[in-house]
């Protein structure tokens, strides 16, 4: 069953199959879930009609885990900057322009105060709206391992309030007082990690997105000065009340790798450019990691490069008792559906110890 092999690879119980799961496809590609289940729908359906397509999908892709979080930018209300979104949905409808920052310089930055502006949630509320996320998210997926979750953890919330170009002229003017703003962040933002330690949810995702391709966009001796002390406080209640912490970001953070498990993770989920072998080598017995199959190969390439891919992804984690298969980060709506069709081919005829 989706939901033992998910909890054993979770728990370092090395189930008898490679667990998997991906991100989004089973949300936009409709094109790819009508041919998997049968189901004809389209970005303009009813919605009953998606969720039960895509119920029909992961069960047919058979997910063992639920990527999903809580608390986002909807936290910050009006006070943030809209960066705009680029067109990632088929009919480019989530497509939308930026717009005008709140923030007019790097002073501007310097002096924010979260706490001051945002307040701090009740305590109890912020518990419930944690358990209710867990129980919808159970009733919705009752076949894999669900969780809640915070996206906006430290540097994704200042990319979210700020917008990059005032972020990195503000850390680039004055990195000893960005990291007090970044500290100021973490405190106001401490409370949603206690609430989420006193709540019943057995599995905490944790996103930040601390890096680019290319890696560490400040210094790597900031961030080990001002986010991963910040993470260690975060993350110590959780392992207090005995929660699985699984860390996300995209980009490469391959250099930062020993410093997020230092910080007290459980596991860690990663995009194709972080070193996955890094990971399985030093951490593979004691740590879940989910990854990551090379999206870009199965966007273009051929069905030899996408067997190579899986080949390469079932060679460094099919040994490791908490490795679970998926696309780093995304199987975009653009994917062609037999290269996505073969992938999953090959991911189950691999997928058996």
């Amino acid at each position: 069953m989706s939901f033992q092999d998910g909890w054993s690879a979770l728990n370092l119980d090395m189930p008898k199959r490679v667990p998997r799961t991906e991100y989004s496809v089973d949300w936009y590609h409709f094109d790819l879930i009508k041919t998997v289940t049968g189901i004809a729908v389209t970005e303009t359906s009813p919605e009953a009609e998606r969720q039960r397509a895509r119920a029909a999908f992961v069960k047919a892709w058979n997910y063992d885990f639920f990527w999903n979080v809580l608390i986002s930018a909807g936290e910050f209300g009006t006070h943030r900057t809209d960066m705009g979104h680029a067109d990632y949905a088929a009919s480019g409808s989530d497509q939308r322009s930026a717009g005008k920052s709140l923030f007019q310089d790097p002073e501007d930055v310097l002096n924010f105060d979260p706490l001051a502006t945002y307040g701090v949630k009740d305590r109890q509320e912020l518990i419930r709206r944690f358990e209710t996320h867990y129980a919808d998210a159970c009733q919705a997926n009752p076949t894999g391992v669900n969780m809640t979750g915070v996206y906006v953890t430290c540097i994704s919330g200042l990319i979210d309030i700020f917008g990059w170009d005032l972020l990195l002229m503000a850390a680039g003017t004055d990195p000893d007082r960005f990291g007090a703003l970044t500290d100021r962040y973490a405190q106001w933002m401490q409370h949603y990690f206690d609430a989420m330690a006193a709540s019943n949810v057995p599995v905490i995702m944790v996103h930040d997105d601390i890096v680019w391709t290319s890696g560490a966009f400040i210094h790597p001796d900031w961030y080990r000065r001002f986010v991963f002390p910040n993470y260690k406080k975060y993350f110590q209640p959780l392992r207090d009340a005995g929660k699985k912490i699984i860390y996300t970001s995209d980009g490469t953070y391959t250099e930062f790798v020993d410093d997020i498990a230092a910080a007290g993770v459980h596991g860690f989920v990663m995009e194709p450019t972080t070193d996955m072998g890094y990971i399985a080598e030093k951490y593979g017995k004691t740590h879940v990691f989910i990854g990551n199959a090379d999206t870009r190969i199965l966007l273009h390439g051929t069905r030899p490069e996408i067997r190579a891919e899986v080949e390469r992804c079932m060679r460094i984690g099919k040994h490791c008792p908490g490795f679970f298969m998926a696309v780093g980060n995304h199987i975009p709506a653009n994917t062609p559906v037999a290269n996505a069709l073969y992938y999953n081919e090959v991911y189950e005829e691999l997928s058996r110890r």
